[in-house]
């Protein structure tokens, strides 16, 4: 498996978007995110470290303005904290190894998946085709990807 990290390097390729959500938590515009309307099968990693985030599989249209998953690909890369800004609490989604801030996640999902809502941001994630998850190091994590009908 690979190794997941956060770099100089990474967070100096980052767009003015990118590194205002990710480094400075951020939220961009809703209805504008790039991976909002993506219907392809692949995974979401981390735009800083690489790391994997959430599947197609998992990805839903909940109407929020922002690309919605159920529940994690590999649960030990995002981590949970409070989130008292803006007058309310939420539950801000981190990643782990890249501390990439990613959005939040919410207790009104699909309650037939699990019945939580992880909103999160386009900026934050960086998008690999299920075509080219194997020559891009993720092929361990294929048999999480399901051609989207």
């Amino acid at each position: 498996m690979q190794s997941y990290q956060r770099s100089t390097e990474a967070i100096d390729a980052l767009t003015p978007e990118q590194f205002q959500v990710t480094q400075l938590d951020a939220t961009e515009r809703p209805g504008t995110g790039a991976y909002l309307a993506n219907k392809e099968p692949g995974i979401y990693v981390d735009v800083v470290s690489g790391e994997p985030l959430f599947a197609s599989t998992d990805k839903y249209e909940s109407g929020c303005g922002w690309p919605s998953f159920t529940k994690p690909l590999v649960p030990t890369h995002v981590n949970e904290f409070i989130d008292q800004s803006h007058g309310m609490v939420r539950t801000e989604v981190r990643s782990s190894h890249g501390d990439s801030h990613l959005g939040h996640v919410f207790e009104d999902g699909p309650s037939d998946r699990g019945g939580l809502r992880y909103c999160i941001n386009s900026a934050s994630l960086r998008f690999v085709h299920k075509d080219d998850m194997e020559a891009q190091g993720y092929g361990a994590l294929l048999d999480q990807v399901k051609d989207i009908q």
